[in-house]
């Protein structure tokens, strides 16, 4: 008897292989979010660490090379399934191996190097991450670029970027910045830290807030635009 259906039907089907930093970084935000998740791990006293601080609903100890060992605890009928398992490469091929062959559909998998990301892309892993090289990239940005709060590429000329508001656009209307023809940027949204809400989209006589210290959610038509309204602070 699988003592996990249940939890696969669920609505969220979330299963996390290795509860290691990453893993469990994993598992407490979609925990935190409202979902059931799954955590695996072949350490007994990770998998207790799990039950005990409550980051994940369920927790089993099992060897994931063992395909048998994972359809018992009824991974493969989870959606996603993120394997956690970065610097045992090994063990993490043949873990999404297993995975793919076992018919879940979507497989994240935690690479620690090109090597290991190509391996893991050749065998099915729909997709694959670099969390520390990730991280990296955004501890420079963040550093470089202070201002810059969050960014998500779009593609090479194009970026949403959430930036704080200069000091020179205080009291100024969104038609008065001219935001667009001045650095060819399109406001997406505008917020305050101290509401902690954003306007969607909002109208062209909306003033900007008061202080650099709150947010605006701004669309980026190419680099060089963000760049010139940092000239501003």
């Amino acid at each position: 008897m699988n003592p996990f259906r249940n939890v696969a039907r669920d609505n969220h089907q979330y299963a996390v292989i290795g509860l290691g930093r990453f893993g469990r970084a994993v598992c407490t935000t979609l925990h935190g979010l409202g979902h059931d998740v799954l955590g695996i791990d072949s350490n007994e006293k990770l998998v207790a660490q799990a039950l005990g601080e409550h980051y994940t609903a369920h927790a089993v100890q099992l060897d994931s090379t063992e395909p048998m060992a994972l359809k018992e605890a009824g991974v493969f009928e989870f959606d996603t399934v993120i394997v956690a398992i970065g610097n045992y490469i090994q063990e993490s091929v043949i873990t999404t191996l297993n995975l793919k062959e076992g018919g879940v559909p979507h497989v994240v998998a935690k690479a620690s190097n090109d090597v290991h990301g190509k391996l893991l892309k050749k065998i099915g892993a729909d997709r694959v991450v670099f969390p520390e090289h990730e991280m990296g990239c955004n501890l420079a940005r963040s550093l470089t670029r202070p201002n810059i709060l969050e960014r998500l590429n779009l593609d090479k000329e194009h970026s949403v970027v959430e930036i704080t508001v200069p000091p020179e656009f205080d009291g100024q209307t969104i038609a008065e910045l001219n935001l667009r023809n001045r650095f060819g940027l399109n406001l997406l949204a505008l917020g305050e830290d101290t509401k902690n809400y954003f306007q969607i989209n909002p109208p062209s006589q909306s003033a900007s807030p008061q202080g650099s210290d709150h947010g605006g959610d701004w669309g980026q038509q190419r680099d060089r635009a963000v760049g010139q309204v940092e000239q501003c602070w």
